[in-house]
């Protein structure tokens, strides 16, 4: 049953992605739009308000670097203003017009908030971070300070550096998702992206060597180097090569669910006592994957499908550390009941 669930998911999953590609967004393309964004860029004002970056003439540098720090990081370019702002007056005239919202150069027509380009997905993101290094930060003082060490001071558990590596992973990913929700350009989504990429990929590394239980070095390697090819190859293909927004999704997607159903596999066949967060994070992590399939328009101009789904992913990651906690203390057990028994 778990496995149909699974099948479809993917299926599902997959055949969303392959749609997307070929999608463009409608906003961006409407001539009342495009009319209102080349006007703006020539006279350097939608309506009433005009922006003094559009008509700078300074030798010195771009009108806003002459400001305070704190402030230069809430600016915007001409173009990125005039978008905005023709996108504001659009989207009230369409409103008035009983019309639905549009997305527009791929997005959907958030509010800004203290220069935030999309407020919610910032904050979310940011809690996800934190919940991570508190979770890393938790999974430390368990081996090292609860948990009884080996001679040499080292954990008993035999996957401590991978827990670690992924803690690394995952915050960092986290922090770069909150820098792109904030200013979307070029560097901070292919920063991005890279980022998630690599966490995705280690992370399905994590669940083949753990629900499969290999523990010897070589075996390791042998299993973590394809995939670590395959993931560095991506990266490279979609920052130097195409970044492919389809492929992109249906790579992602594809690691996503495949080490979902290993820890489901797992789950099934294992009597591990914390079997019951798993199931619950594996579960909750597939049905959250579906805000991405059914996007919506931002609530209030703040909280789209997108931003949900990272609002989702804040407890699941806290039950996921305390899982991962468990896992050492269970794993540190037997191996320490393992040794008391071949000294008897």
């Amino acid at each position: 049953m778990a496995l149909c669930y699974w099948k479809a998911l993917l299926l599902l999953l997959l055949l969303s992605c392959l749609f997307s590609v070929s999608y463009s967004s409608l906003g961006d393309a409407d001539p009342n739009y495009r009319a209102c964004v080349g006007e703006c860029e020539i006279s350097g004002c939608v309506g009433q308000l005009c922006f003094p970056q559009c008509n700078s003439s300074s030798n010195t540098g771009p009108w806003y670097t002459q400001e305070p720090l704190y402030l230069q990081w809430q600016k915007w370019g001409c173009q990125g203003d005039c978008r905005y702002h023709c996108m504001v007056n659009r989207e009230k005239e369409r409103e008035t017009l009983g019309q639905p919202p549009l997305k527009y150069h791929g997005k959907w027509p958030f509010k800004r908030l203290l220069g935030i380009q999309e407020p919610a997905s910032v904050a979310f993101s940011v809690l996800n971070l934190a919940m991570h290094f508190h979770g890393w930060i938790s999974f430390f003082i368990t081996l090292y300070y609860k948990l009884p060490l080996r001679q040499d001071k080292t954990a008993y558990y035999e996957y401590v550096g991978l827990w670690h590596i992924y803690g690394f992973l995952s915050m960092n990913s986290w922090f770069w998702s909150a820098v792109f929700h904030t200013r979307d350009v070029d560097i901070t989504e292919r920063l991005d992206y890279s980022s998630a990429i690599a966490v995705i990929g280690f992370s399905l590394i994590v669940s083949i060597l753990r629900t499969f239980d290999v523990r010897v070095e070589a075996a390791r390697v042998m299993v973590s180097a394809p995939v670590l090819a395959f993931v560095t190859t991506h990266i490279l293909y979609i920052n130097f090569y195409k970044l492919d927004y389809g492929w992109n999704m249906i790579v992602c997607v594809a690691m996503g669910v495949a080490q979902l159903l290993l820890w489901a596999r797992w789950a099934v066949i294992s009597r591990h006592p914390s079997n019951w967060k798993l199931w619950v994070v594996v579960l909750a992590s597939g049905l959250a994957m579906l805000l991405e399939i059914y996007d919506f328009p931002p609530y209030e101009g703040y909280f789209d499908a997108h931003s949900i789904w990272h609002a989702a992913t804040v407890p699941l990651t806290v039950l996921w550390w305390s899982f991962i906690r468990d896992d050492a203390e269970f794993r540190t057990s037997n191996l320490l009941k393992k040794s008391k028994t071949k000294v008897k």
